[in-house]
């Protein structure tokens, strides 16, 4: 086995040192909860009663006698969203899978499950990024009966992974295995979508030209084939063990993934304490796998959403990773795959090229990803090298592929794309934000201009349609924070900055806000932290004022005298009482007024359960205002 590559290992360390108080609580949980087994045996007679009465037959039995594990299928199902329509068969997969293996499986319950790219622009995405809190507690509440030796999550998009692994992860005594569905067919290309798109944004085509050029990409059953957050989801998934192994990109509707999600039945049961086999889900998500999840969003361009994600997802077990960490490792993680907004190619044409196992060899060969850790697929990440294959109506998995069958899109270790993972961590007066370069060209890195300030992207839309916005600048678009209003993605932004750019301006995004795996080709320095209505330095920033962004150096500053800077007071947010009301923003005051800041996972949880983990005073969620004063000084 090769040696962890020296960063890999410094960062790792550092996570296990900083992650002890929190980590052995956890795991003592899982411990004490390991001594129930099997779960209904605790049930009376009334409870168990109550918990088979809905089936019929063979199930029946099994669950009545408490001799076969007994699976909880969580799902995401929905049949308006193309990503997650797939789900509605699999149940009847799963169950006729876990007959065959002497084993049974009940739908436990359902999760929520809305997309970004319906809600963008719309008052709606305002619940987007709590939308995650939700999933977490619906799959908490899916598996409270206590009725169940093993789980299923089938999951795919924005929020949904994310919620479901967290609340998973509070039983984390359960063997998990996460289910994809796959990615649609390709449609029209990246780049012709992001044509029509621009001659929308500028008049030149009428919304019926736009809409056809929606409808041939978005076109059938299966995630969103661009590198956004939903198949970055997919890659971290398979990555940390969760996924079986080169699952996530195989098609809906084919004879090998309704294969795959049969085995995910089958394989489950074997991991169960009945069948010897016992590894549960709060032992393979470790600091390792948190780590290596990291990795592989970095070699690939993934989603910058999981710098809110990951952090929410680590915490949940236990283990306390920042900013720093990403950026640590950035330096030294080599880009290897080129996929949309990062290039021309989708999902499709990476798992085409050679997928995740052309990209985990690599990465282990170069000592980048941890090889000594618990898989669903077994101990070792090796057997993420493998890919699935139906040989002869048998699944089986075979070698992956040793080179690359397409370099425009996967490369191998040796010949990266670029030197480093593109994420950066940016800091200075304005505080602590993240920027996605490697969509980014060279010479758009460093940009210097005078700001306009905006508090909502309608703002900048409509300054756009005047044509006010024709000239070098910074838009700092402030009050986008999850304690605003639910630090919504501001994907308007992406086509009216694109247009200004190929225009020749230099311009630039500062934001407390999103913009996810989308963000393309504009410098966008996202998530800043403290937001600006917790005080946070963006809200001291006027029109006029001279902003620095270098993402080569990471650096995110103003241009102003220090007494100057330190006299200005935080403009308030003209009508935050807009953000409060209707869509359902209602129900989600309690969630806004707890959420912690963008560093800490924007998570309404990173409290209570740093709390139930046995947190120190210095790993528990800073007070905001200490987060603002500590994070003023980089």
């Amino acid at each position: 086995m090769v040696s962890p590559h020296p960063q890999l290992k410094k960062v790792t360390d550092r996570v296990i040192e900083r992650s002890k108080p929190t980590r052995s609580a956890y795991l003592a949980r899982i411990d004490q909860a390991h001594g129930q087994f099997p779960a209904r045996g605790a049930l009376s007679c009334a409870n168990l009663a109550h918990g088979f009465a809905g089936l019929e037959g063979q199930e029946k039995f099994a669950i009545k006698s408490v001799r076969e594990p007994n699976i909880g299928i969580v799902s995401s199902y929905n049949e308006m969203l193309s990503a997650h329509a797939p789900y509605r068969n699999f149940p009847d997969i799963i169950k006729q899978a876990a007959r065959e293996s002497g084993g049974v499986a009940q739908f436990a319950g359902g999760v929520p499950a809305m997309c970004d790219g319906i809600t963008q622009g719309n008052a709606g995405m305002e619940l987007s990024l709590f939308s995650r809190e939700v999933i977490a507690m619906s799959t908490a509440v899916a598996l409270t009966h206590n009725m169940f030796d093993a789980a299923l999550c089938l999951g795919i998009c924005d929020k949904i992974v994310p919620g479901l692994l967290i609340g998973a992860l509070q039983f984390g005594h359960l063997p998990t295995i996460f289910v994809p569905a796959g990615p649609m067919t390709s449609g029209l290309t990246n780049d012709d979508k992001a044509k029509v798109r621009q001659q929308f944004a500028t008049g030149q085509c009428d919304r019926g030209a736009l809409l056809e050029a929606e409808s041939a990409a978005y076109h059938s059953h299966g995630t969103c084939t661009f590198y956004g957050t939903a198949n970055s989801n997919q890659m971290l998934m398979e990555v940390m063990g969760l996924h079986l192994p080169s699952s996530a990109f195989v098609h809906p509707h084919t004879p090998l993934r309704d294969a795959l999600t049969g085995e995910a039945a089958k394989r489950v049961l074997e991991l169960t304490v009945e069948r010897g086999n016992y590894t549960p889900v709060g032992h393979v998500v470790d600091e390792k796998a948190i780590v290596n999840g990291i990795v592989a969003l970095l070699a690939t361009g993934g989603s910058t959403n999981h710098t809110l994600h990951l952090v929410a997802i680590a915490r949940a077990a236990g283990i306390v990773i920042d900013w720093n960490d990403f950026d640590e490792l950035s330096q030294v993680v080599p880009l290897l795959a080129k996929i949309y907004p990062n290039g021309k190619a989708d999902v499709n044409h990476f798992h085409a090229a050679g997928g995740v196992a052309f990209l985990v060899r690599n990465l282990l060969e170069a000592g980048l990803l941890h090889e000594d850790v618990k898989t669903v697929a077994g101990p070792g990440l090796s057997h993420y090298t493998q890919e699935p294959k139906l040989i002869d109506g048998k699944l089986q998995w075979v070698p992956g592929t040793e080179a690359s069958h397409d370099t425009k899109v996967l490369r191998g270790i040796e010949e990266p794309f670029a030197p480093d993972g593109g994420l950066r961590l940016m800091q200075g007066k304005l505080g602590r934000g993240v920027i996605k370069i490697s969509a980014v060209a060279p010479e758009h890195r460093v940009v210097k201009a005078p700001a306009i300030v905006f508090n909502s992207q309608e703002e900048v839309q409509e300054a756009f349609d005047k044509g006010e916005l024709k000239r070098d600048f910074v838009a700092v678009v402030r009050f986008q924070g999850a304690r605003a209003n639910g630090m919504p993605e501001l994907h308007r932004l992406t086509p009216l900055l694109g247009v200004l750019q190929d225009q020749g301006f230099h311009v630039a995004l500062v934001t407390d806000g999103r913009m996810s795996g989308a963000s393309g080709k504009v410098p966008a320095v996202i998530h800043v932290s403290p937001e600006a209505l917790l005080h946070g330095p963006l809200g001291k920033v006027r029109t006029g004022d001279m902003i620095v962004i270098d993402a080569q150096a990471g650096v995110l500053d103003i241009e102003i005298d220090s007494k100057q800077w330190a006299a200005r007071v935080v403009e308030a947010p003209l009508n935050q009482a807009e953000n409060e009301a209707g869509f359902g923003r209602e129900l989600f005051g309690v969630f806004r007024s707890a959420a912690l800041p963008a560093e800490q996972g924007a998570s309404v949880f990173g409290a209570m359960i740093g709390e139930a983990n046995g947190a120190h005073a210095s790993h528990a969620p800073h007070h905001p205002h200490a987060t603002h004063a500590s994070h003023a000084t980089h």
